[in-house]
């Protein structure tokens, strides 16, 4: 099985992207954030030919968004995240397929909207925590994928990339990240990377070509998944091309 989560800055703007990765890496499961569209107006017809069915969760306005493409049957299980009923951002998506349970997530930057931007942030982390752990508790394999807008230890951002004040490396977001671990989940990259430096993203200009990245997208898999890693891979095809991204995919295999 072969899961993979994809910031996609704009779906529409990168369907040429998105059916280059599709064909050449063929995921089992890809799961996208920041699709800056409504749900109505996701492309799926665009990669039926490809054998990938959609579920996309859009948001009005034209801001963040998220989706599921699968080459295998797959069921929607929830499309937000429960915890706070006046949240109505399109950030969580979560699915069943062949027996695993895989949530997609789009977790808040924190650094806009002043003190309340990143209490938003914090309180999204604590009720995904509380979502994760009510699944583990029920043994569920699971993996948890997509963009956490978290930058987990130092080695995770290129030296000076971004200041200690900012919301992606604050004390208190790697905190709540590392709570989510210490729920029993393994990150799957410094599983099986666990001292190199990865990035996941680099913001627009030049710091692709000098390597000024962050890691900031991430999958964390469950005991029963974790015991199943076999490889992982950043793909920086995407975000070499043209009209790319700021992310590039991440590439997980389970056997």
């Amino acid at each position: 099985m072969r899961l993979a989560t994809f910031n996609v800055n704009s779906v529409r703007r990168r369907v040429p992207h998105l059916r280059r990765f599709l064909q050449t890496k063929q995921p089992d499961l890809l799961f996208l954030q920041e699709l800056k569209c409504k749900t109505e107006e996701f492309p799926a017809a665009e990669f039926l030919d490809l054998g990938y069915t959609a579920q996309a969760m859009g948001q009005h306005g034209g801001r963040n968004g998220v989706a599921v493409l699968g080459r295998v049957p797959f069921d929607l299980v929830a499309s937000e995240l429960e915890g706070e009923a006046e949240d109505q951002q399109a950030r969580y998506i979560e699915i069943e397929a062949d027996g695993l349970r895989c949530a997609g997530i789009y977790l808040p930057n924190g650094n806009s909207g002043g003190a309340e931007g990143y209490a938003y942030k914090l309180r999204w982390m604590e009720r995904l925590r509380a979502r994760t752990s009510t699944m583990l508790d029920h043994f569920t394999p699971l993996a948890v994928l997509g963009d956490f807008n978290v930058c987990p230890c130092d080695r995770d951002l290129a030296p000076g990339a971004l200041p200690a004040t900012d919301a992606l490396v604050r004390p208190e977001t790697r905190r709540a990240f590392q709570s989510l671990l210490n729920l029993g989940l393994t990150d799957a990259v410094r599983a099986l990377h666990p001292v190199e430096r990865i990035y996941t993203y680099w913001d627009y200009g030049p710091s692709f070509e000098g390597n000024r990245g962050l890691r900031i997208d991430h999958a964390l898999l469950s005991p029963e998944l974790a015991e199943r890693l076999i490889r992982v891979e950043v793909d920086i095809t995407p975000r070499s091309q043209e009209q790319p991204s700021d992310h590039t995919p991440l590439i997980i295999e389970l056997q």
